[in-house]
């Protein structure tokens, strides 16, 4: 377990099982920050977050669950020691750190781990707060893929590759 300030980062327990939903369902509902179906249910929602290869992490701030995140390899075989991760605040503690606190925690579980670099497939362009926050943690855009994702209310816009040693 680590703490930062008044956050408290540490692996997910079965505990969770609720207030993970509770943070990632209003976030793939909207549909404008992950390539996941929109119509996913919790359920749905759990099981791909929680799912067996994933190392999952869990931000507290006054013993409430308010952020997450996974990682896990990037690809399998001769990519394998190259990182993957996801991220989520709770839409009512942007801004607080969260995202920051659990990033900075993954890349040392990603290390202990025998990970060697991170690297993200598909971060949407227009999630501004995301690429502030990658390129403040030195994350470099190594590719850019022309609209490939499709915004609810933006129409199509592009999306990024973004990629950083541990």
């Amino acid at each position: 377990m680590t703490e930062t300030g008044s956050i408290t980062i540490r692996p997910a327990k079965s505990s969770d099982r609720d207030a993970i939903p509770a943070i990632l369902h209003p976030i793939v509902r909207a549909g404008d920050t992950y390539a996941l179906p929109s119509t996913w249910s919790g359920e749905a929602i759990l099981a791909y977050w929680m799912a067996p290869a994933h190392r999952v992490l869990v931000a507290e701030m006054d013993g409430h669950a308010l952020g997450t995140c996974y990682i896990r390899p990037n690809q399998l075989g001769g990519g394998g020691h190259v990182a993957n991760a996801g991220y989520a605040t709770h839409r009512d503690a942007a801004g607080r750190g969260i995202a920051r606190a659990l990033a900075e925690r993954s890349f040392a579980v990603a290390r202990e781990a025998g990970f060697t670099a991170m690297q993200f497939n598909f971060v949407v362009a227009s999630n501004t707060r995301a690429v502030v926050l990658w390129r403040s943690l030195d994350f470099a855009e190594v590719g850019r893929l022309p609209e490939a994702f499709r915004h609810p209310s933006l129409g199509l816009v592009d999306a990024l590759v973004m990629h950083r040693r541990l």
